[in-house]
């Protein structure tokens, strides 16, 4: 595959910023367990309780030069398959997966990179597919890029959204019209310190429908090398905290909270997470 200077995938377009603000925050009770092997397989054992409900499943990933392939279990016996071939063509890769036991689940996807273009493709295996195409050019500072989705059951399109984003090492800026052209988003992140990774963001958010605005602003603070805090806060009066603390090499614990000011009488959201990889 290509590397170096050119466009990230359109689905990068606003990640740094989407990161600081939504990465990691959690307000369920989640323990993940991975174990690696030297052989190319890999188990990861993730259970969630949310509310009252214990949901979980169990992943295993192959992995060789040129192919991977990923199954996962549920807890209610659905089992996905992905298989993903590098290199098929020059700068080129290609994924097929399914899902047992949705008969209408399988898909192929084709994702090629070049030096002043990244294009994913995706189209459904059944008779009525959902095809999907996103795509970026520029360069690795400048990007634009757009994606569509067309169902060929119901003869409609099911997305078509347009972004462009600004890249430097400290600082990112992105620009996304999404909602089939009903919403416009502006986010920017800012490397306060680029030593500590220190880093602030903030996302604005109009619907040209309604004439509707609100924003969000984050941040992400290193205390230590294995300590980090997050903070996040709304327009709507909610306030986000976050601790995450690698208590041993990559394992992690997780601590979120987030508070309603409007709402007095309603407890703070509680979450914790573990992911534990010996």
């Amino acid at each position: 595959m290509v590397g170096g200077g050119g466009p990230a995938p359109f689905s990068e377009i606003g990640r740094r910023a989407r990161d600081v603000l939504t990465k990691d925050y959690n307000y369920d009770q989640k323990i993940s367990i991975s174990i690696p092997s030297s052989s190319g397989m890999g188990i990861t054992a993730t259970g969630i309780k949310r509310d009252q409900i214990f949901v979980g499943d169990i992943s295993t990933q192959y992995k060789t030069e040129r192919t991977t392939v990923d199954v996962k279990v549920d807890t209610y016996s659905n089992v996905s398959t992905k298989v993903t071939l590098n290199d098929v063509f020059s700068s080129t890769k290609a994924a097929f997966s399914f899902s047992i036991p949705d008969h209408k689940s399988g898909k192929l996807e084709v994702h090629y990179l070049h030096p002043h273009a990244a294009i994913n493709s995706s189209i459904g295996l059944n008779p009525s597919p959902l095809l999907e195409v996103s795509a970026a050019v520029g360069m690795q500072d400048l990007a634009l890029g757009g994606e569509i989705g067309f169902d060929t059951a119901s003869s409609s399109f099911t997305k078509y959204d347009a972004g462009i984003s600004f890249n430097k090492p400290d600082f990112s800026a992105a620009l996304i019209l999404t909602d089939k052209g009903q919403t416009l988003k502006a986010s920017y992140v800012h490397t306060v310190n680029p030593l500590s990774g220190n880093e602030v963001a903030a996302e604005m958010i109009h619907r040209l429908s309604t004439y509707e605005n609100s924003f969000s602003i984050g941040s992400v603070h290193k205390i230590d090398p294995l300590t980090v805090v997050k903070t996040r806060f709304f327009d709507n009066s909610k306030i986000a905290m976050l601790c995450q603390r690698e208590w041993r090499p990559k394992s992690l614990v997780t601590l979120s909270a987030e508070y309603d000011s409007k709402s007095i009488n309603a407890a703070p959201k509680l979450g914790l997470a573990l992911a534990l990889k010996p």
